[in-house]
């Protein structure tokens, strides 16, 4: 098929004549464009109650960078599908286009996979809908939500090339999905006819070091993946899996096992894990530079450099369990904070760490862990804003308009009780903390909560004395147990001018070959 005619707008610089470099599509939802009209972000959640719940905020540009918290955000409901049989697991939307267009450059595709062994496919248009910077419904409504629908959302279909229950997903450009399920294998699937080009398998672990008494029938032993990560070269992949106590790196160009790296008992203590805990990784996530990535197991997280050596540890106080852990500002770099690592957790907290500036603690050492910890410089949520529900799942994006040497960025976060709520994060709420972190504070000496067992509120502080930063911008009930969360920047509907992006032109991925299906195992 030919490349469709472009228009002016390429001609004033709107459109990049360039395909985006890797590392630009890794971090595209830090990166949006700047805008005259209020930001829309495009919620997506999916539930226990096998819903999925499509939901637009307007954040007004008064909003954006103010101290308090503001009542003008405008949510609206923009589909509602029931899309699975079962429980949805997990969420994947496909990159950003670079601007607004007519036909396929306006739409998304987002992936929803489920217990159902199931992926299902829609299409979600990337512009904001019509009535979503004014004050008109849309469409009438009996309830006080307003609803803007779109036509453009709607069913595609559904991939069946799993036998098991769905477990990641991850757009790795705009024609490529990858997928995990619990039958131990990552298919790469090609967008353009949902083809299957690749799939790898990866072995399923021995039954070590069960407990006596288990039960489990034969050919019962836990496997599956987890999660996976890919490398913003896209040219490696880091997985792990269950009922095994490692990590495992594949080769992306060739599709084969690059190695094997397991978790030795200094890095299971180090978390805490006792003599009968599963030690299997939970999630698995890169930085924007490619340089690190962190593991995330129960109760804490192993953050490990590029020579797949542990850097330093992850430990909320007090110890609750982990959710969802991502990266945040991973483009700034000043001398001051390199990455900043944020975990959401059980107790309904969102905690923010540096991985630049560690600590040791006696007590590490006598319990034979020498890795250091990471220092917490701030938290959203907790016990003093009312949100003590655990945290399933989170996103940050910037927010528009935000200049060079003050980064901002929206934090959407779901709770298990269906609240979506969205937070105004500022770079300068980690600036004050982080200059504090250099083993002279009384709060980062210890690790142990206040001996009263409440947490403190003078001073800023929280539980385990970790300043709070952020401002509650909003908040919105599904009605929904939800289990994960995707959202992103939409784009402003295009004026007389339209223009319309060769979907190829993205496509840098260099790879598995698309020609020929392959299957590589391990």
């Amino acid at each position: 098929m030919g490349k469709r005619k472009r228009n002016t707008l390429e001609e004033d610089g709107l459109l990049s004549k360039t395909p985006q470099k890797s590392s630009q599509l890794r971090s595209a939802n830090l990166t949006p464009p700047q805008y005259d009209q209020a930001t829309t972000i495009q919620i997506v959640v999916g539930s226990y109650d096998r819903i999925l719940h499509g939901v637009t905020a307007t954040i007004p540009k008064a909003a954006e960078g103010q101290h308090e918290p503001s009542t003008d955000i405008r949510f609206a409901d923009t589909f509602l599908f029931a899309a699975h049989t079962s429980a949805i697991r997990c969420l994947a939307i496909s990159p950003l286009p670079t601007s607004a267009g007519t036909h396929e450059s306006s739409k998304l595709i987002l992936a929803s996979g489920s217990t159902d062994e199931r992926i299902n496919l829609y299409h979600i248009s990337a512009v904001a809908p019509t009535g979503a910077h004014t004050e008109k419904l849309a469409v009438p409504s009996l309830g006080s939500t307003r609803v803007a629908e779109d036509p453009k959302n709607k069913e595609l279909g559904s991939l069946l090339h799993h036998s098991s229950s769905i477990s990641a997903l991850y757009f790795l450009t705009r024609s490529k999905l990858l997928s995990a399920a619990e039958d131990n294998t990552i298919a790469i699937t090609r967008t353009r006819d949902w083809t299957v080009l690749s799939t790898i398998k990866a072995p399923i672990p021995k039954a070590v070091g069960r407990p006596s008494g288990d039960t489990a029938p034969l050919g019962g032993t836990p496997a599956g993946v987890n999660d996976f990560a890919v490398h913003p070269s896209m040219k490696l992949m880091i997985s792990v899996g269950r009922g095994e106590k490692s990590m495992r790196l594949w080769n992306l160009v060739t599709g084969k096992k690059a190695g094997v790296l397991t978790f030795e008992r200094e890095i299971l203590k180090g978390i805490g894990g006792g003599k009968w805990a599963s030690g299997e990784g939970r999630k698995i996530e890169w930085n924007g530079n490619g340089d690190e990535f962190v593991v995330g197991f129960e109760s804490g997280a192993v953050v490990f450099g590029m020579d797949s050596k542990p850097k330093c540890r992850v430990m909320p106080s007090p110890i609750t369990k982990i959710h969802q852990i991502r990266y945040v500002f991973p483009e700034v770099n000043d001398g001051q904070i390199s990455d900043l690592l944020a975990v959401s957790t059980e107790d309904g907290r969102i905690v923010f760490y540096s991985t630049s500036v560690t600590k040791t603690l006696e007590e590490d050492s006598n319990r034979g862990s020498s890795i250091p910890m990471c220092v917490p410089i701030g938290q959203l949520g907790g016990k003093n804003t009312a949100s003590t529900v655990r945290i399933k799942d989170f996103e940050i994006l910037a927010s528009a308009g935000q200049n060079e040497s003050d980064p901002k960025a929206c934090v959407i976060t779901a709770s298990s009780d269906g609240s979506i709520r969205i937070w105004n994060l500022a770079r300068t709420d980690f600036k004050t903390n982080v200059q504090d972190t250099n083993g002279t504070s009384e709060h980062l000496q210890s690790e142990k909560p206040p001996s009263n067992g409440h947490s403190k509120d003078t001073n800023g502080l929280q539980e385990g004395g970790t300043p709070q930063c952020g401002t509650l911008l909003g908040t919105y009930e599904t009605g929904n147990r939800i289990t994960c969360l995707k959202a992103f920047t939409m784009l402003n509907p295009p004026a007389s001018q339209t223009a319309v992006v060769d979907d190829a032109a993205s496509d840098e991925f260099t790879g598995i070959a698309d020609s020929d299906a392959a299957s590589s195992t391990s």
